[in-house]
């Protein structure tokens, strides 16, 4: 008896541009799955993320793949994976930066520490840092309002607006800018 030879890389990689069938591209990506999933262990070193990343690659390659011409599949599979999970490790990276940066931001006391950071739906401003009293008072007033509900009170946009009766763009406008003329009174003031 002879035995089938399975179709060649080079054959499915046509029947899939040729048909757009991914019942085709499918064969060929289970052939090398175990390998994407190993170089996505690799870098990412998490077997969740390794696993998505699996599935990601399928999803971009079948996209890829209508577009490019690809001589050998295996070694720009590889490529494919390779940068892929780089480009997450980047953007996570990218996010803790963020999040460094935003602890490490002067007003960040404002959303984290227990004294400014009220339970209670009551504003004390007695508790509050004498420059930051201050530098309050001279916001414009709907900024003020805007930044006293959001911090203080605690309501969302949509309560701020509903209270003031301004676009909710208008509120989030006010605290980004009430926000950073805070950050920079209290700067000048120390």
């Amino acid at each position: 008896m002879f035995k089938i030879k399975p179709p060649s890389d080079e054959l499915l990689l046509q029947k899939f541009k040729r048909t757009e069938n991914l019942d085709f591209l499918g064969q060929l990506y289970e052939r090398y799955m175990h390998l994407v999933y190993g170089v996505c262990l690799k870098y990412l070193k998490n077997k969740d993320e390794a696993q998505d990343a699996v599935m990601s690659i399928f999803e971009k390659i079948s996209k890829e793949l209508l577009t490019k011409e690809v001589d050998s599949f295996k070694p720009w599979l590889y490529v494919v994976a390779k940068n892929l999970c780089l480009m997450q490790l980047r953007s996570e990276q990218s996010k803790n930066k963020l999040i460094k940066e935003y602890e490490n931001n002067s007003l960040h006391f404002m959303e984290s520490e227990d004294e400014l950071h009220l339970n209670s739906n009551e504003w004390e401003p007695n508790s509050l840092d004498e420059r930051l009293k201050e530098c309050l008072e001279k916001l414009r007033e709907q900024q003020r309002s805007c930044i006293e509900l959001f911090y203080f009170k605690e309501l969302c946009y949509k309560e701020i607006s509903e209270n003031l009766n301004l676009d909710i763009k208008k509120v989030k406008s006010y605290i980004q800018n009430g926000k950073r003329n805070l950050k920079n009174c209290i700067e000048a003031k120390t």
